[in-house]
């Protein structure tokens, strides 16, 4: 098992009692008259809620002219919400600049890829890059924290809103440019590396090299898309520099990322910040992809390896879809609990009341315009209340995985510039092999390539594309020393540099593996796939395998098809002492994947916590030293039944101890593995 640090909320210093478990709602005092207040609170109070968050898009409110600042209200919004034991997030305001700067200083205004500046009236108009711009951030960052980070009832700090649009004005050229030469050292590296001499597309110095996220050399894409993160990363540094000298130590600073987006490497954005926080929304209808958002979780919680919040997620609906259709009765809490089953500490929705104008006036709410509650109230209501009673029994768990996925941007981005299959979606191919390992082994991390891998049994690496040698150093020394990789369609094609391995896929790794990839091909119609004991099919990517050891064992080979995979392998595997590298050669048919992904468990010695539960049942375990506390999920439209591996007590409802669990349709059950106070 994987020690993990489990501690993600900081206590607000007035409060040594604040839940550990924080249900919270996104609240816009500056949008209501004060006399409001009150009222909204005291709903809030009702419904559990003991965290909002504030301030995110009122620069204009706070700082009306520039140099002139206005924090009152937001003095008495914090001791106002503190009266009802409501702690705070300060959302710095950057992410919505007032009409003064951008009016007065257009040159902050983020440039779109042909040239065209942002104008005022939305939001995200800056330039992430803009010298001038990061130095009015960082002033009323400051501001913000000289008055508000010894406030005792403010908790922690939101950089920003959902960071993502980059720009290509002058600053961000002249950046850019800056940032290759620092990289390559000189003009002639960077030739090299790229191989420039494809095209005529040599340069005689860095000023040369055009500023594009698309339709351009591989290795610039993939470098801009690296600045681009560094820049987010230092836009955060900016800020925090900014906060840390004013602020309580036990505030921590963290910003809202937003699942699968790839616009930067979250990896690394996240290096410095304290705890990792996401905005959690589903596509449109009444049921969700549990699965995939099951997934976006453990991808948050990997972005820091320890327990997450969410930030922002919807009660109901939103508003950007097509048809805004609302959730179906019980799934908001489904979603609730199944964000604290995978690691949450804080669960917040967006947001509190109905806006009274703005582009967002339709989206989901607990409050309507009127400030009465909406009929999602009610089960947000039991939401908070289920919190209250577990988050006793929650504190300080975590889930531990045997398993981890791992989930690389260098690798995603590149095959996005060059997909070849256009339904080769690597995000798509990532949760492929990530359904059957969360329905066998049930608890699954998503890590990045650079991370620890130490006490993990199975390692799967959907479609590592990019490999460095010291990439590949790391796995095979995790292969060596016991471990089990799994390597998929496309892993080990390119270089750092975006650049075809020399020595064919997968690259680095291929001595490892004592075998490599003959060729690769884009389909348009399934090919069949058979083994001794199986039969399946690819489908969208397959890849001819050469055995280049004895030790190398041909797992599945390719049936008839084009005439080049007729009976080639298509998955390969080694044993290497304790451990084993297995290469798939191809997009796989789910049927087969699974019971890939069964065999490699078995192979790795991984078991599922509470076996032969129902496949529409999530089961999510968090533990600590002491004890485990298994969350249960009933995500069908009827009652199921789930086995439990030991007497469990219930923490929801009293109730006696036992080995069996009922579940009715959306049903929720959380369970100890040792007796619960509430029913000693």
């Amino acid at each position: 098992m994987l020690a993990f640090v489990t501690t993600t909320h900081a206590q607000a210093t007035r409060h040594a009692d604040a839940p550990p478990l924080l249900l919270g709602v996104a609240w816009y005092p500056e949008q209501w008259p004060e006399a409001q207040w009150d009222h909204d609170l005291t709903l809030m109070q009702a419904a559990h809620v003991h965290l909002v968050r504030i301030g995110e898009f009122a620069w204009s409110r706070m700082e009306p002219r520039e140099g002139v600042y206005d924090f009152g209200w937001m003095d008495r919004a914090i001791a106002a919400a503190a009266r009802h034991h409501i702690v705070v997030v300060l959302g710095t305001p950057t992410a919505a600049p007032p009409a003064w700067l951008t009016q007065k200083y257009p040159d902050t205004l983020r440039v779109s890829e042909d040239g065209v500046r942002d104008e005022h009236g939305n939001r995200q108009q800056f330039s992430f890059a803009s010298t001038r711009y990061r130095r009015f951030a960082h002033d009323i960052a400051e501001q913000m924290a000289k008055r508000f980070g010894h406030n005792p009832d403010v908790v922690g700090w939101q950089l920003d809103n959902e960071y993502a649009a980059d720009s290509f004005d002058p600053d961000a050229k002249a950046q850019f440019h800056a940032w290759l030469q620092h990289r390559y050292g000189g003009i002639d590296a960077l030739n090299r590396r790229w191989a420039t001499a494809y095209w005529s597309q040599t340069y005689d110095n860095f000023e040369q090299i055009p500023v594009r996220a698309d339709h351009e050399n591989p290795a610039l894409l993939l470098d801009w898309k690296r600045f681009v993160t560094d820049t987010w990363r230092s836009y955060s540094i900016n800020q925090i520099d900014a906060i840390h000298p004013h602020a309580d130590p036990r505030q921590f600073i963290t910003t809202n990322t937003m699942g699968w987006f790839d616009g930067f490497d979250a990896y690394t954005v996240h290096q410095v910040l304290d705890i990792a926080a996401w905005d959690d929304y589903v596509d449109a209808g009444e049921d969700y992809d549990w699965v995939d958002n099951a997934a976006r979780h453990d991808l948050a919680r990997g972005y820091k390896r320890r327990n997450f919040w969410v930030m922002e997620t919807q009660p109901g609906s939103v508003n950007w879809h097509a048809t805004n259709v609302t959730l179906r009765k019980g799934v908001v809490r489904d979603m609730a609990w199944q964000a604290v089953g995978h690691g949450a500490d804080a669960v917040e929705y967006w947001q509190w009341r109905a806006a009274p104008n703005g582009q967002e006036e339709y989206h989901g709410t607990l409050l309507g315009a009127d400030g009465t509650p909406v009929p999602v109230y009610r089960e947000i209501q039991q939401v908070g209340a289920d919190f209250a009673k577990a988050g006793a029994v929650l504190a300080g768990t975590t889930p531990h995985a045997e398993v981890a996925v791992i989930n690389d941007f260098d690798g995603r981005w590149a095959i996005n510039f060059q997909r070849h299959a256009a339904n080769f979606d690597p995000v798509a191919e990532l949760k492929a092999f990530y359904r059957p390992l969360r329905a066998q082994a049930q608890v699954v991390d998503v890590v990045s390539v650079h991370a620890s891998l130490d006490g993990y049994k199975l390692v799967i690496a959907p479609a590592l594309n990019v490999l460095t040698d010291a990439e590949a150093a790391q796995l095979k020394a995790y292969v060596e020393q016991g471990g089990h990789l799994v390597l998929g369609p496309r892993s080990g094609m390119k270089n750092a540099d975006n650049g075809l391995q020399p020595q064919g896929q997968p690259g680095p790794l291929a001595s490892v593996l004592g075998g490599r990839v003959a060729q690769f091909y884009a389909l348009d119609k399934t090919v069949p796939v058979v083994g001794a004991a199986e039969q399946g099919s690819a489908k969208i990517w397959a890849e001819q395998l050469q055995v280049e050891s004895p030790q190398t064992q041909v797992v599945l080979h390719y049936g008839k098809s084009n005439g080049w995979l007729d009976d080639q392998p298509a998955v390969l595997t080694r044993q290497l002492g304790k451990g084993s590298i297995t290469y798939v050669g191809a997009w796989l048919d789910d049927g087969l994947l699974d019971r890939l992904t069964a065999s490699w468990l078995q192979e790795a010695d991984v078991h599922a916590p509470l076996p032969g539960a129902p496949q529409d049942v999530e089961v999510c375990v968090r533990g600590d030293a002491r004890h485990q506390v298994v969350i249960l999920i009933n995500h069908a439209a009827a009652a199921r039944r789930v086995s439990l591996p030991s007497t469990m007590w219930p923490v929801l409802a009293k109730g006696a101890a036992s080995n069996e669990v009922s579940l009715e349709p959306n049903g929720v059950a959380v369970l100890d593995s040792r007796e619960v106070a509430a029913n000693r």
